[in-house]
């Protein structure tokens, strides 16, 4: 990772989560493992050398409850359940095993990123439709959720895919306010980078990926920490519902 990284703003309007995480903080709280299970596709499963989130965000959150908010005794760990290629029409299929086996103390969910990539197979309408039956499941069966939506790259917003974009951050946002659920976004944090601190699409993206769409190991770095700090907050004794317009 080269020396030369940009200076980035990580604003709270942008990254706070609405919902404080009860059933996380219950888990921290206990003396058994925390497991968080992270569903997706893959900017989850992870692409060449880039690690992925869920693997930088268990060794975070290890790290913060071993050194700056002593859990003796606990263990986090961040079950990668992302496959490449897939969206939510396909990772419903998957949660009885992928999901429900493992009765997570919180389950993350990245979706609407190949319903616009792949919109040649993918309608958007449908894969919203289909966010909305998995919160609805995951919900019924007592699950707290973070919804993580698409990245910012250079392929999203060619074509037509910046209006699609557009509308599937969109569908998410009113998916996660419908169902009263956290939304972690990232589209607009890699939008603000971009636009307010001047981080070119050559920092943001994976320059060996051909297709242009997957994150750089720097910027999935950050996204990573912005997501580690703001689940930490939700989860600590304070947290209360937030009082801003989480857009």
């Amino acid at each position: 990772m080269s020396d030369n990284l940009p200076t980035i703003e990580v604003p709270a309007a942008i990254v706070d989560l609405k919902f404080p995480l009860m059933r996380l903080r219950q888990a921290l709280d206990g003396k058994g493992p925390v497991r968080i299970v992270a569903m997706g596709s893959s900017s989850t499963a992870g692409r060449a050398d880039v690690v992925p989130y869920p693997y930088r965000l268990e060794m975070y959150l290890r790290q913060h409850y071993r050194d700056e908010d002593p859990r003796p005794n606990i263990r986090i760990d961040v079950l990668n359940r992302g496959k490449g290629n897939e969206e939510a029409d396909d990772e419903l299929k998957r949660f009885e095993t992928d999901i429900f086996q493992d009765d997570p103390a919180l389950v993350i969910w990245q979706v609407g990123t190949n319903a616009v990539f792949h919109n040649d197979r993918y309608d958007v309408d449908v894969v919203a439709e289909n966010i909305r039956k998995g919160l609805a499941q995951l919900r019924a069966r007592g699950f707290e959720v973070l919804l993580i939506d698409p990245q910012y790259v250079t392929k999203m917003l060619w074509d037509d895919r910046a209006e699609l974009s557009d509308k599937m951050v969109r569908l998410i946002r009113d998916a996660a306010g419908d169902a009263e659920v956290n939304l972690f976004q990232r589209w607009a944090l890699m939008r603000h980078w971009h636009i307010q601190n001047n981080v070119s699409f050559a920092q943001l993206l994976d320059t060996s990926d051909p297709d242009q769409l997957h994150q750089s190991d720097w910027s999935t770095m950050e996204v990573s920490l912005a997501l580690t700090n703001s689940i930490i907050k939700a989860a600590a004794p304070t947290a209360t519902v937030a009082d801003h317009d989480c857009r």
